[in-house]
Order: structure tokens, then sequence, then C-alpha cells
């Protein structure tokens, strides 16, 4: 298979992705701050992650392994010359002076884009049968910084994959604690869904070999043919991820999920009934059992939440998404209507104290 090159947008989540397709023998250029891509290109971009059967975590550095990564700021990039672009920028980021303008050149080099963020792309809501995506404009930062995209040309790949840098180490680590799997819808065409499995089956196929002989690595890569399977990353945040947002105070997923059980299954449920009704199989989204347990390991605030606690003015809106597209549906709920109302509240002071 021949090396890919790969330009990825967003350094922190994004090192995740890259580090995998560096491990399948790709070529990956990472969008950072200047500090960031520094020091990646001087020490490398360092993953660790849990492998099952294994004691404590396997370290990758992207300087050790088959294919190359290195970094560069947003006007150091011809997006042209790639045969991918992967979003892994939080969305209010992508209006950002030279990100916006290197977003704009992606969009008119019509090069395919994997969006690895929990917030859809408005082009991707586009793709989405039965969604009005005309009418979510107010649930963006800057919705105008996709007007030149094509939406056959973005798809959405679920970030269910946990991962954070740790606050003691430099900013080229990124450490995973939930080392679930990126879930990527196909795209509109043949030879752009053909490309994104032929990326799948590469990171399938690593074998590492952290000093003791070869072993299989989790996060893969898994292409569906439906439009809706990122969408299963919706119930877990309305019902995890959000709902960390008290109304003084941010609290764990864990206890934001298992405080009250039943509260989170209703609001789970409700938004994977949302999802049924756009169009999605239950077979694409993630039975509540599953997520409640995954989401016992979870024990600090999401970082929508931890955003928020350090006083941001802008996050990823998935919650007033959610709200926003179940209006459409002639739909409801309490629960998520106090969850918005939170974050609204919060955003509100941050930027008055801002």
């Amino acid at each position: 298979m021949p090396a890919r090159k790969i330009l990825i947008m967003g350094a922190s989540y994004g090192s995740l992705l890259g580090v995998k397709l560096a491990a399948a023998g790709h070529a990956v250029k990472l969008v950072c701050l200047p500090a960031e891509a520094a020091l990646i290109n001087a020490k490398g971009a360092i993953v660790r992650l849990p492998v099952k059967g294994r004691e404590g975590l396997v370290e990758l550095n992207s300087r050790s392994l088959p294919g190359k990564l290195d970094a560069a700021g947003p006007g150091e990039v011809d997006p042209a010359n790639f045969d991918l672009v992967a979003l892994a920028m939080q969305e209010p980021q992508y209006r950002q002076p030279g990100v916006r303008e290197l977003l704009d050149a992606v969009a008119k080099a019509r090069v395919p884009c994997l969006s690895i963020m929990n917030m859809p792309p408005m082009p991707y809501l586009r793709r989405l049968p039965g969604v009005d995506a005309g009418r979510c404009v107010d649930c963006y930062t800057d919705a105008s910084v996709w007007d030149a995209f094509d939406p056959k040309l973005v798809t959405l790949c679920s970030p269910d994959p946990q991962a954070f840098r740790p606050p003691e180490e430099e900013v080229n680590v990124l450490q995973v604690r939930l080392p679930t799997n990126f879930k990527a819808a196909r795209f509109d065409s043949d030879a752009h869904t053909a490309l994104l499995r032929e990326l799948e089956a590469g990171i399938e196929a690593v074998r590492f070999d952290p000093g003791d002989g070869p072993v299989e690595l989790p996060v893969k890569l898994k292409v569906h043919d439906s439009v809706f399977v990122p969408l299963a990353k919706w119930a877990m945040l309305l019902a995890g991820n959000y709902r960390c947002v008290q109304a003084d105070t941010v609290r764990p997923i864990k206890e934001a999920v298992h405080g009250d059980p039943a509260a989170s299954r209703a609001v789970y449920e409700w938004v994977v009934d949302l999802c049924v009704a756009l169009g999605a199989s239950r077979a694409d989204l993630v039975p509540f059992e599953k997520y409640a347990a995954a989401a016992q390991s979870l024990g600090s605030p999401s970082s929508a939440a931890r955003a928020l606690a350090a006083g941001a003015q802008y996050i990823e809106r998935v919650d007033r998404l959610v709200q926003a597209v179940a209006a459409q549906k002639g739909l409801r709920n309490a629960a998520v209507d106090e969850t918005v109302a939170l974050v609204d509240d919060w955003l509100v002071r941050n930027r008055r104290k801002g």
C-alpha cells in the first residue's frame, strides 16, 4: 500500500490519529501552535495508551514509527499537497486568524476531509437527510467558516476514544484513557471511501513491539456505510460530557453518568430515539449499558466542562445542536433544555469576566 499524505488540523487530539497513521507507514503533518510544532519536531509526538492484558501504558513516539510525522503552523502548509485532511480542532478554533484561512484553502483545494470533532462540521450536517442545517447556524461559533465546502467531500468520524494531555507533561504528550475506536461514515464518493478503507486496513495490520514482542494496539479506524454511525457520540455527550456542567461547579463524567443512572439513561435513550427518527439504525448506535460501563473509568470532567471552568468564552455546543435538531422533529427534553441553559449561563458569565 502506498504511503498517503495526511494533514491533521489540531495536534492535541489529532496526535492520536496522527500517531496511528504514522505507525501504519503514512506521512502525517500536524497543524498547531508554533511552540507545539517546535516541540513535536524536536521530540516527536508521544501517545501513551493502555493495551489489553498488559500492565501500565504502551508508549509510541512518532520518531520511532515506520511513517513520518512532523508539525507546522497554519500558514506553512498547502492542503492541495495532501490526500486527506483530518479536522481535529475544537469547533470555535476554526474562526481564529490563520486557521480560518487554512480551512478555506482546504475547501478550495477540494481535498476530502475527515472530521474527528465532537461538533459535526456544517457541511456534514448537510449530508444528513431530514436535518435542515440552515436552522442550526446559531449552534456554531461562526458557521460561515464552512461556507466554501462541498458536503460530498466532508465526512464525520465519531471521536469515541478519550484522551488527555497529562498536566505534568510537555504538550507533545497525549495519554489515552478510553481506547475505543474512531467510527467514520463513508464519503459520498466511492473513491474517497476506498481511501478511508485503505487507511482502516493499514491501522488494523499494525503490530508494535514495546520491547518484549509485537502487540496489537487499540484505537482502530472503522469505516461504515451509514452516514448516521458517528452520531452515536451524541447520546454520550448529552448524557455524560455536558451533564458534567452544574450551576456553579463541574463534576467528573463518571459522576455525571452514575450519580443518577436513571436520569442519565433517560437522556441517553431520548437522544438515541432522536437519531433513529433521523434515519439511524439502532445497530448503528451504542447501548446505554456499554457506555455506562466505559464511563466508570472517566474520573475527570469532560473537556467542555473543564474549558468552562477555566473561563472559556466559546466551546463546542453539541448540546445546543441536538436540542435544535430535535426541535425540527417537534421533540423536546426537559433535562437537555436544563443542560443547555446551564452551559449558556457559564458562557455568559465567562464573557462578562473576559
